[in-house]
């Protein structure tokens, strides 16, 4: 049982990989109505996944308990060490394109909110952004 659910976990990690790559090959494109259109897909294998990995929490924590003198590793066939090896590096696959999205994500807003600023100037006046009275370097409006 503990092997299939480590399947279905490592299934979902690697669709959620996949969707984020997307995401980033979006946003080099400026494709963001794709992005937002995945966005519940990927919730919903992030929710999966999060499942999936606490059944498998509960496979070995039960597995422990009900061999208390036997360690984790003996307790494990080899098709398991391997799915939990290749989830282990999976996780670490998306911790390095999370980073990498996340860069991605940082530079565009900036630069929107540089596009807005030059616009739209403002001020910070405590903790509340205020109307400047410098003029907008970009936009000019005349009535």
């Amino acid at each position: 049982m503990l092997s299939h659910h480590l399947k279905n976990a490592l299934s979902d990690l690697r669709d959620i990989i996949n969707i984020t790559k997307s995401d980033i090959e979006d946003i080099k494109d400026a494709q963001h109505d794709t992005q937002f259109d995945r966005l519940s897909l990927k919730e919903e294998k992030l929710k999966s996944f999060e499942a999936k990995k606490a059944v498998i929490d509960h496979e070995i924590s039960s597995l422990m308990t009900s061999h208390p003198d036997v360690d984790l590793p003996e307790l494990l066939n080899e098709e398991q060490h391997q799915l939990l090896d290749d989830l282990k590096k999976e996780l670490n696959n998306l911790r390095e394109v999370n980073k990498h999205y996340a860069k991605l994500v940082l530079v565009v807003s900036n630069l929107y909110n540089t596009f807005l600023e030059r616009l739209v100037p403002t001020e910070m006046q405590g903790y509340e952004k205020k109307a400047s009275s410098k003029k907008p370097s970009i936009l000019e409006v005349r009535v």
